[in-house]
């Protein structure tokens, strides 16, 4: 794939600036509980639906632990946009921006979990990529997939 040619989002491009502020260059580096500290963000492992909460100056992330890790990390990743990117209460707000906050959020834990500025260093024509990514940036096959498949659409060959 020809990464000279891809045209980046401006939500990917947002990931990377906030991935660099945050001194993060390598998939080793993506790490929820490091990410949330440096946030300020407490991140909590229960037996309960993922969830996001702001109250005043706390603001935290419930993620669920009968999940696989794999799964918890994408949860993270979604949650961490609603706090950083959005604004309101969904059960109060008209559906259609309930419905864009959401569609950011899964685009987020698709860039976050597997950010351009990362993905560029691999060789997206191996026949052993998808295994790759997914060891690499610790997530699920679906995600992986997708963020691939997302890839490969918007270049322009």
């Amino acid at each position: 794939m020809n990464f000279i040619t891809y045209p980046t989002t401006a939500l990917e491009d947002w990931v990377t600036n906030f991935y660099i502020r945050l001194g993060i260059t390598s998939p080793k580096q993506i790490d929820e509980t490091v990410i949330a500290r440096k946030l300020n963000i407490f991140l909590h492992r229960k037996e309960r639906t993922p969830f996001y909460e702001i109250c005043g100056r706390y603001k935290g992330i419930t993620i669920d632990i009968r999940e696989s890790r794999e799964k918890q990390r994408e949860d993270f990743f979604h949650e961490l946009c609603h706090i950083l990117r959005h604004s309101g209460i969904q059960t109060m707000m008209p559906e259609a921006f309930r419905q864009l906050q959401e569609w950011d959020a899964n685009n987020f834990t698709m860039y976050a979990a597997i950010p351009y500025h990362m993905i560029i260093n691999y060789d997206l024509t191996d026949k052993y990529i998808v295994n790759e990514v997914k060891d690499d940036f610790r997530v699920t096959k679906e995600l992986c997939y997708k963020r691939l498949e997302n890839l490969s659409r918007k270049s322009i060959l």
